[in-house]
């Protein structure tokens, strides 16, 4: 699958989920060359206010590389029923090997 693909595919399963919670509510968000997307959680829990990250990923080198995923239906099983490959995904959270590229 080629990049670009991957690129669409990626944006529209994380937009998935960004959504609005019984105490909050997650928000997507991708850098400008579309590498870098995230799913930013803001959230309410006994009056103590909080901010996290539920889900990031990148793409290098045509594929998909999981840095985070905090949900119960995981980004790697919803990659997958969307088609992309196996082997076009690196689960870089649960230990498999992946390029660390830094923004300089």
């Amino acid at each position: 699958m080629d990049t670009q693909t991957l690129k669409e595919i990626l944006r529209r399963e994380m937009m998935g989920y960004a959504k609005k919670g019984a105490n909050g509510a997650g928000y997507f968000t991708v850098n400008p060359d579309d590498t870098v997307f995230g799913v930013l959680d803001v959230y309410v829990v006994h009056g103590e206010r909080y901010a996290d990250a539920s889900l990031i990923a990148r793409i290098i080198d045509n594929r998909v590389i999981i840095e985070l995923d905090k949900n119960d239906k995981t980004l790697f099983d919803a990659l997958l029923q969307a088609g992309v490959p196996r082997e076009q995904i690196v689960l870089a959270y649960a230990g498999e090997p992946a390029p660390v590229e830094m923004l300089v």
